[in-house]
C-alpha cells in the first residue's frame, strides 16, 4: 500500500499543498490515514477518488446514511 503526502496529493491534483489542507478540513476528498503527527492518504483511494471526477466525500457519506435511516 503506497502511501502519498500533502505534497503528492497536491501535484496530482495541480492545486497547492494549502488547498489540499483546505480539502481535507471540509470534507471533499477521501480521509487520510495518520500515523502520529504524519498525515498520508492511501495511493489507491485518491486515483478513485480522481477517477470518480473528485465528488465531495463528506457529503455522500451523508446521502448513503440518510439512505439507510
Amino acid at each position: 500500500m503506497e502511501l502519498l503526502n500533502v505534497r503528492q496529493i497536491a501535484g496530482l491534483l495541480k492545486v497547492s499543498a494549502r488547498q489540499v489542507h483546505r480539502m481535507r478540513d471540509m470534507g471533499t476528498m477521501p480521509q487520510p490515514v495518520k500515523l502520529g503527527r504524519l498525515i498520508r492518504w492511501r495511493h489507491g483511494d485518491i486515483e478513485q477518488w480522481i477517477a470518480e471526477g473528485c465528488p465531495p466525500v463528506r457529503a455522500a457519506g451523508k446521502a448513503a446514511a440518510g439512505a439507510r435511516g
